[in-house]
C-alpha cells in the first residue's frame, strides 16, 4: 500500500514538473523570422475595427473609411458562379486559370490598352493583392530599390520590405484641379540600385491620374533606366468622365511591365477575391509558377463569374458606376461647403482627399489621430486619414483626409457630412 501510495504521489510531483515545464515553455516568445518585423497592414482595417466598437456601444456610424462597396454584384455574375458548382466545377482549376477567362482578359487589355496579349500573357489571381508580392518575388532581388508612391497603397511598402527590397518613397502632389505624380521626384529617386517602379494610376487615395506627357515621361525615365514596371490598375474602370489610357501603351513598356487587374471595384465583387497579373509571357510563366506553390488555384466558381463579368451584360456594371458618381458629387460639394476644407473633384476612383489642415487647425488638433477620434466620438463619421497611405515624406505640411463613398449611401453622406460640418464649424 505505502509503495502504491508513494508512486502515485511521485507521478503527481512529476506530472506538476511537466506541467510547470510546459507552462514555462508556453511563456517564453516563438522565434520568429526577422522578416517579420517588416510586414505591414493595410491600416484601413484598423480604423474598420474602432468604428465597429463605436457602433458596437449603441452609436450611429457614418462609414467613410473602408474602399469596400455596399452595393450589390449583379445577378447575372451570381448566376454563372452558381451554374458552374451546380455543373460540378468544383475541383481543381489550370494553375494559371482557366483558358476562356485568359482569353477573356487579353481580349479586353488588347482593345482598351492597344497591346497584343494572348492567354499566354494572363495568370489568373485570387484579387488584385497576390499580384504585388508575386511580381516582386519574380523580380527583386535582396537589397534592390523599389519606387512607390507615398501616399500610397500601404501593402506596396509593405511586400517590399518584407520581401528584402529597399522601399523608396516618391510623393503624389496638389495640382490646380487634382492630384499628380511628381516625375521630378521620382527621376531624383532613381540610382544605380533601382530596379522597380510601382504605378497606381488611378490613384488611391488621391484619385490621381496621369496626363499624357505624364505617361510619356515616365515611360521614357523606364526605359532609359531599364526599369520593371508593377502598373496596379485596379480602378482602371471605375470611371465618370473621359476614357482611362494605360501606361503599358507607351513604346517600350508592354515588354517591362505587369498590370494588376481585379474584377473588385468595376464589378462590386471585393469578397470574391478574384484578379489577374498580365504582361511578359516570361514573368507570366514564374507567376503560375508562385500560384502551384501559394494557393494552387483560383476556384472555378469564381473564373466563370468573372468570365461573365467581362462577356455579360454590362448594365448592372453601369448602374454601380452611375451610383457611385452621384455620391462623389454630393460628397464634394458638401465637404467644399464645410469651412476650412477644401476637396478636388476626381474623374476616378470611390476616394475623395480632402485638404482639411484649417479645420483640424481650427479645432486644435495637429495629430491625425486625435482628429479623427474627436471626429467619430462627436458625429459618428469615420474616415481615414494621411497616415494611413505611408508617413508623410519631409516637407509635407498640408493635412488630408481619406474619404471613401463607395460603402455609404446618399443619404447617410448628406447626414454624416452635414454633422462633421457642425462639429468643424462650432
Amino acid at each position: 500500500m505505502h509503495d502504491v501510495c508513494r508512486g502515485f504521489y511521485e507521478n503527481l510531483r512529476l506530472n506538476k514538473s511537466e506541467k510547470l515545464h510546459r507552462t514555462e515553455n508556453m511563456n517564453k516568445p516563438l522565434r520568429l523570422a526577422a522578416r517579420v518585423d517588416n510586414l505591414g497592414i493595410e491600416t484601413a482595417f484598423v480604423v474598420a475595427a474602432q468604428t465597429k466598437a463605436h457602433a458596437d456601444a449603441g452609436n450611429t456610424v457614418y462609414p467613410f473609411h473602408l474602399g469596400d462597396l455596399n452595393l450589390a454584384t449583379p445577378e447575372h455574375i451570381i448566376e454563372a458562379a452558381y451554374r458552374a458548382m451546380k455543373e460540378g466545377k468544383n475541383g481543381y482549376t489550370p494553375n494559371a486559370g482557366i483558358p476562356q477567362l485568359r482569353e477573356a482578359l487579353a481580349e479586353m487589355a488588347n482593345r482598351t490598352r492597344n497591346t497584343s496579349y494572348s492567354m499566354d500573357h494572363v495568370a489568373i489571381q485570387p484579387g488584385g493583392k497576390p499580384v504585388i508580392a508575386k511580381f516582386l518575388l519574380a523580380v527583386m532581388n535582396p537589397g534592390d530599390e523599389v519606387l512607390y508612391p507615398n501616399p500610397g497603397f500601404p501593402i506596396y511598402e509593405s511586400q517590399i520590405r518584407f520581401h528584402g527590397g529597399v522601399a523608396v518613397p516618391y510623393s503624389i502632389v496638389a495640382g490646380a484641379t487634382n492630384f499628380s505624380f511628381d516625375i521630378d521626384a521620382i527621376e531624383r529617386s532613381i540610382s544605380n540600385k533601382t530596379r522597380i517602379l510601382i504605378i497606381n494610376d488611378l490613384h488611391n487615395p488621391t484619385g490621381a491620374e496621369c496626363s499624357p506627357e505624364d505617361r510619356r515621361r515616365i515611360a521614357a525615365l523606364a526605359v532609359k533606366h531599364d526599369l520593371l514596371v508593377l502598373l496596379d490598375e485596379a480602378y482602371f474602370d471605375v470611371r465618370f468622365e473621359g476614357v482611362s489610357a494605360s501606361l503599358v501603351s507607351e513604346p517600350g513598356m508592354v515588354e517591362r511591365s505587369v498590370i494588376l487587374y481585379t474584377f473588385s471595384k468595376r464589378f462590386a465583387m471585393t469578397g470574391w477575391r478574384i484578379g489577374a497579373a498580365l504582361g511578359p509571357e516570361e514573368l507570366i510563366d514564374i507567376i503560375i509558377k508562385l500560384n502551384v506553390n501559394d494557393e494552387s488555384c483560383t476556384s472555378h466558381a469564381g473564373q466563370y463569374a468573372a468570365l461573365e463579368a467581362l462577356h455579360g451584360n454590362q448594365s448592372g456594371a453601369e448602374l454601380i458606376l452611375t451610383t457611385l458618381k452621384k455620391r462623389r458629387d454630393l460628397c464634394v460639394e458638401l465637404l467644399n461647403n464645410i469651412e476650412g476644407v477644401h476637396c478636388f473633384k476626381p474623374d476616378t476612383t470611390f476616394y475623395l482627399y480632402p485638404d482639411v489642415t484649417e479645420a483640424m487647425a481650427a479645432k486644435g488638433c495637429s495629430e491625425y489621430n486625435h482628429f479623427l477620434s474627436e471626429v467619430l466620438n462627436h458625429t459618428g463619421v469615420s474616415m481615414c486619414a494621411r497616415s494611413h497611405f505611408g508617413s508623410p515624406l519631409p516637407g509635407e505640411q498640408r493635412k488630408y483626409l481619406r474619404v471613401a463613398y463607395s460603402g455609404i449611401t446618399r443619404a447617410s453622406i448628406e447626414e454624416g457630412l452635414k454633422k462633421l460640418k457642425q462639429y468643424l464649424e462650432k
